[in-house]
């Protein structure tokens, strides 16, 4: 337990290098249950001259606040380097340096925080490995310092991206995992991990489950209330959304072309530009899925208006597609505009 974040592992050097080859997903990845991580970094021993207060605490807490918002803006592959960095050369010799047992315990959790933040950026840029092992860690450090919430939040995390991957086997253990672990109950909570749970569920093809698990979530956002806590909100905007995932993955696209739609005009100043500009193209695509090609080219033409500066591994294919997906329909005049514009946005 030496080395809590072994750069090498983790792939964080900030030149970027090991990030190569970083891309693949496990299905089999181990997930330690709550219990098994609690308490298991305790015996390190500590850098004796160098010694970390609440004050770094507060700084590394502060940080991932702006790594996130970054993140949100700009997208994983601009915010991801920095996280990566961040974690290296600042929060990994905080983690070994002398504290209070109050400071250390404290200090876990802000790099736990902190390592599921860089995991979620790494998941936008594609690197799918790597983004496991950061979850893996951020689990360990939860543990370390009770912190069961994070714990929590991270494993829904890690069944949004084996949903997103299409492995809805390992996102229905995930999410119920996290459902599970969740310390608290509160409508916020539980519309956060039932929403997810409805997603897995219908990938997996229990149907059932799947709505069962949808009006759980349909309840609880009723009477949740009206505050968002970072990394943990879910709103009327995050059920639309939702909701359209379980109708397209239960095979209705038209019932969940009406749900993203439904989505847009429930969102505020707490949903992030790279979701618009994600779920505009989601929607595009499943407009044109249905037949509907001058409301998809629609669809498209406003995520290509929002697209320049946003760094999205996720986004970047999304744009990628666009060319493929409307080849056919390359005589029409609206199509033939929203083509060639998506192959300069590609290009830049």
């Amino acid at each position: 337990m030496e080395n809590l974040i072994d750069p090498g592992r983790l792939g964080m050097d900030p030149s970027r290098r090991g990030v190569l080859g970083a891309g693949l997903f496990s299905v089999a990845l181990t997930i330690p249950e709550w219990p098994d991580v609690v308490g298991k970094m305790e015996a390190i021993r500590a850098d004796p001259h160098r010694r970390i207060g609440q004050a770094e605490v507060q700084a590394v807490s502060a940080m991932t606040d702006r790594l996130s918002d970054l993140d949100d803006e700009f997208g994983g592959r601009y915010a991801h380097p920095m996280a990566a960095a961040f974690l290296v050369n600042t929060v990994s010799p905080y983690l070994k340096a002398s504290a209070s047992r109050e400071t250390r315990t404290s200090m876990m959790s802000a790099a736990s925080l902190l390592c599921y933040l860089t995991g979620w950026m790494a998941v936008d840029e594609g690197v799918h490995g790597r983004a496991q092992q950061y979850y893996a860690k951020s689990l360990e450090l939860a543990g370390a310092s009770g912190d069961q919430l994070t714990y929590c939040r991270v494993l829904r995390g890690m069944s949004v991206q084996a949903a997103n991957l299409g492995h809805g086997t390992p996102a229905v253990r995930l999410a119920n995992a996290a459902a599970e672990a969740s310390p608290e109950s509160s409508p916020r909570m539980r519309a956060f991990l039932a929403g997810q749970q409805a997603h897995a569920y219908a990938l997996a093809g229990e149907r059932a489950n799947a709505l069962t698990s949808l009006r759980e979530a349909e309840r609880a956002v009723n009477q949740a209330e009206s505050g968002l806590g970072t990394f943990g909100g879910f709103s009327s905007a995050t059920l639309a959304y939702a909701t359209s995932e379980v109708r397209h993955a239960l095979g209705d696209v038209k019932g969940s072309v009406e749900s993203l739609q439904d989505h847009f005009p429930l969102r505020d100043s707490t949903d992030s530009r790279r979701s618009e500009i994600k779920f505009g193209a989601m929607l595009a695509e499943r407009q044109l899925e249905v037949g509907h090609l001058e409301a998809a080219c629609a669809s498209w033409d406003k995520a290509l208006d929002a697209y320049p500066g946003m760094h999205s591994g996720q986004i970047d294919q999304q744009i990628a597609r666009i060319p493929s997906l409307l080849s056919r329909y390359r005589s029409n005049p609206i199509a033939r505009q929203v083509i060639e514009r998506s192959g300069s946005a590609s290009a830049k």
